[in-house]
């Protein structure tokens, strides 16, 4: 899951100021990503996504608050069911993490209710939900390729 989903960030970073890549045969039009200069721009997104009414619609935990925490060291974001915190890094090493796609990674952890595994199927139908409602169908459909070609889905 983890490749393809790389590769879909490294496919929206090529598409730059052009916004359009090559999926499946089709081009489509993206948009342009959100970066985040800090934890606090970080949090105010969250915070916003989470308000949106297609949003709380599909995903009954919408209504939880997300605390949006520093992580020590650069290598990993992490998402904290028990606590509802997301652990994102902003040290120079860590920049990678100040990333929309990132973000919305974790927060699906948070809005996923299935019981399986933290990367599982419920998971990753609920990442490609809250990226189709945020980011657009564009978008989705290139992690729906990715997932289903990676055996992800």
């Amino acid at each position: 899951m983890y490749d393809a989903e790389r590769l879909a960030h490294r496919l929206l970073e090529r598409a730059g100021g052009a916004h359009s890549v090559q999926i499946a045969g089709t081009t489509l039009t993206v948009p342009a990503e959100a970066r985040f200069a800090d934890l606090e721009s970080v949090a105010r997104y969250v915070d916003e996504v989470l308000a949106l009414a297609p949003v709380r619609a599909q995903f009954p935990r919408a209504g939880v608050a997300v605390r949006v925490r520093r992580r020590r060291g650069g290598r990993a974001a992490h998402y904290d069911a028990a606590t509802h915190t997301m652990a994102v890094p902003d040290s120079a090493d860590g920049a990678w993490a100040l990333r929309e796609l990132v973000v919305l990674h974790e927060l699906a952890h948070h809005l996923d209710t299935g019981e399986g595994a933290a990367h599982g199927p419920s998971f990753v139908d609920a990442l490609i939900d809250l990226v189709r409602l945020v980011l657009g169908p564009e978008v989705a459909l290139i992690y729906r390729v990715l997932f289903t070609e990676a055996g992800a889905r």
